[in-house]
């Protein structure tokens, strides 16, 4: 389980108020998100602090959109400000049916940085295990079914 160091130093002062550095740090992750034959990335908080400067690095190239993305060069994933306490920032990375057959990587480890409050820094590397979706059935979008808004206009 992917796990912040929580600071062992004691109580300081900042800014002229004491400070308890042995409080909880943030506990940031990023985690792939499978919904009805869908990949999605998430950056989430699940802590109740807020994190800053977060940023993520993959191991490997992610490329999703039917190929025409590179989704892990975005820049929700090289530098995030702020990251308030249980928020998530979702995107979509892919079909799995095309993430498959275009043979990108299942096994992806992912590295997360980030800042607490008081400016000190904490990693967390996550490895996932994309297989594990391959075989699953989901309800696929009938082929006969017409979009209800075929196109915007003005």
């Amino acid at each position: 389980m992917a796990q912040s160091k929580p600071s062992t130093r004691s109580d300081s002062q900042k800014d002229g108020k004491q400070v308890d550095r042995t409080a909880k740090a943030p506990d940031v992750i990023v985690d792939f998100v499978f919904d009805n034959g869908l990949f999605f990335i998430a950056v989430r908080n699940i802590s109740d602090r807020p994190a800053y400067r977060v940023s993520t690095r993959f191991d490997h190239k992610i490329v999703g959109l039917g190929g025409a993305k590179e989704i892990s060069s975005l820049p929700l994933f090289h530098n995030i400000e702020f990251l308030a306490p249980g928020k998530e920032i979702l995107t979509l990375l892919d079909s799995s049916d095309s993430y498959f057959a275009r043979q990108q990587p299942t096994k992806v480890e992912v590295q997360i940085s980030y800042l607490d409050y008081l400016g000190d820094k904490h990693k967390v590397s996550i490895l996932h295990d994309l297989e594990i979706y391959r075989d699953l059935p989901f309800i696929g979008k009938p082929k006969d079914v017409t979009p209800i808004i075929d196109e915007v206009t003005d």
